[in-house]
């Protein structure tokens, strides 16, 4: 039985319909009707570092990066996955590949996230901490948990 390659690339543009194909199916598991239109802004005049995890030869999955506070703070943001591929480490590897990006940027001092009650605990296993929990912050009964990476973020080195 031969395993699929997973892949994880830079959005493109023609990503687009696949990426809100990914919201909806997880609407309103995970996310709110009207949080639709803010991704579809997002995808259009938001992004800075966003990817797509495909895998079975299709997007099974999505996420990005933006900086904040000059280039000091990297906020984890817009993850999305296809409920029939939860749960198989995939999430794990493209939050971890985010992570490992953030970590190349030497002014990086902070991550962080902003997710719901839903999912917040998906980011706590790596190393978030909630710091602030916001109620009906997203829409009505999503409420926003604000989380900080606590583990170590790489600091340059001089050379001796």
């Amino acid at each position: 039985m031969m395993i699929e390659p997973m892949i994880i690339r830079p959005y493109q543009t023609s990503d687009h319909d696949n990426v809100i194909h990914l919201i909806r199916l997880n609407t309103p598991k995970f996310f709110a009707v009207e949080e639709e239109n803010d991704l579809i802004k997002y995808l259009e005049s938001e992004i800075e570092l966003y990817y797509v995890l495909i895998y079975d030869q299709k997007i099974v999955g999505c996420g990005g990066i933006n900086l904040a506070d000059n280039n000091t703070i990297g906020k984890i943001s817009w993850d999305l996955f296809h409920p029939a591929y939860q749960g198989k480490t995939l999430g794990t590897k493209l939050l971890q590949h985010r992570i490992n990006k953030l970590n190349t940027i030497d002014s990086i001092q902070k991550i962080t996230v902003r997710t719901s009650q839903l999912a917040y605990q998906f980011y706590q296993k790596f190393g978030f901490e909630l710091i602030e929990i916001k109620e009906n912050y997203w829409a009505e009964g999503f409420d926003m948990y604000y989380m900080e990476y606590k583990k170590i973020v790489k600091r340059s080195l001089t050379k001796r």
